[in-house]
């Protein structure tokens, strides 16, 4: 263990990203916020730094509680950060799943599914 560790470094070892290069670039693209500033990829973090990003739809927000620069196992990975991320979304029920047996949809069912998809 160490005393800070550049910030796409951490990211990649307590596995919020793949890579480290996806979290270098995630970094150079402002999508990697340190107590509410844009972070460099050579940034450092220290315990009780709270770091948030985004991955596609959803945000990621973690504490960070202990400082590591390799890759570790899941259950490691997960002592060294408290997660605060919010819920994510529920996905939206399925317009266009129809009953097993009832057949091919007619030309009204299929106008109901595509307004509820928002397509009309």
């Amino acid at each position: 263990m160490t005393d800070s560790a550049r910030v796409d470094v951490w990211l990649w070892s307590v596995r919020v990203f793949p890579t480290r290069s996806a979290a270098k670039e995630a970094c150079v693209a402002g999508r990697v916020r340190i107590d509410g500033e844009i972070a460099k990829p050579a940034t450092k973090v220290v315990p009780g730094m709270r770091i948030s990003t985004r991955r596609g739809p959803r945000v990621v927000e973690v504490e960070v509680v202990k400082v590591i620069r390799k890759r570790v196992g899941a259950a490691v990975a997960a002592e060294c950060l408290v997660d605060h991320s919010p819920p994510p979304p529920e996905p939206l029920a399925a317009a266009d799943v129809r009953d097993r047996g009832t057949g091919r949809p007619t030309k009204r069912d299929r106008r109901e599914i595509e307004r509820l998809k928002g397509r009309r």
